[in-house]
């Protein structure tokens, strides 16, 4: 069970994470959680490239490890990377201590300041805590690509029904989620073209957060 959008109501709640970008000019910011992989990776940079399109990858750590020429890819063609936790751990049932040591290690991988909780799973303890050292990033708009009940039109319409100027769309780069993004993605970029949108990769500066870098206070 997932919302393809985010309510207001928690996003009130919590509003030291980031939902989406304030802005009203008709700007997307696509992310991608997961990667990188060899299976899905390539793809989405050939097909975000062909659309002259730039998107933030929030990877695993053992990903950015294991394929670190697909990293220097996501950096080259000027995208954005991002911390998803050092091997995808949620923060629901994990102990503060350990869930700040596995988020630490996947910063210094990545080495980046974005920092995407997975399953958007935090406890409100962490979050005070990693906020002071990160930009925890969320989303407004939830694809639904990983879900392997969903129908192309579903995920599809999850994201054009919902977007706003600034919205945060998850996608995922996975070996899961592929099939789906095959046949959602393409049409979604050309939607979104069509309607005058550009597409943009977040930044610290995009996101009007200046925390700092690396985690000190915890080495």
């Amino acid at each position: 069970m997932y919302l393809s959008t985010t309510p207001k109501i928690l996003q009130q709640l919590l509003p030291d994470l980031v939902w989406r970008v304030p802005t009203n000019r008709k700007e997307l910011y696509l992310s991608f959680d997961d990667g990188p992989v060899p299976e899905s990776t390539p793809w989405i940079l050939d097909l975000l490239g062909a659309f002259q399109a730039k998107a933030s990858f929030f990877c695993v750590g053992q990903n950015i490890e294991r394929y670190p020429g697909l990293v220097r890819r996501i950096h080259t063609e000027g995208h954005t990377l991002g911390n998803h936790s050092y091997n995808h751990l949620s923060g629901w049932g994990t102990g503060l201590t350990d869930y700040v040591r596995n988020v630490r290690r996947g910063a210094l991988v990545s080495q980046s300041s974005l920092y995407r909780p997975p399953y958007g799973r935090i406890r409100l303890s962490q979050s005070r805590l990693l906020r002071h050292h990160y930009t925890i990033v969320m989303w407004d708009v939830l694809s639904g690509d990983f879900d392997p009940g969903i129908d192309p039109a579903s995920c599809y319409l999850n994201v054009v029904r919902n977007v706003q100027p600034g919205s945060i769309v998850v996608f995922h780069d996975s070996r899961k989620s592929i099939h789906t993004l095959k046949q959602v993605l393409p049409d979604v970029l050309q939607y979104f073209s069509d309607e005058g949108y550009s597409f943009r990769a977040m930044d610290a500066k995009s996101l009007c957060k200046d925390p700092t870098p690396a985690m000190a206070a915890y080495s």
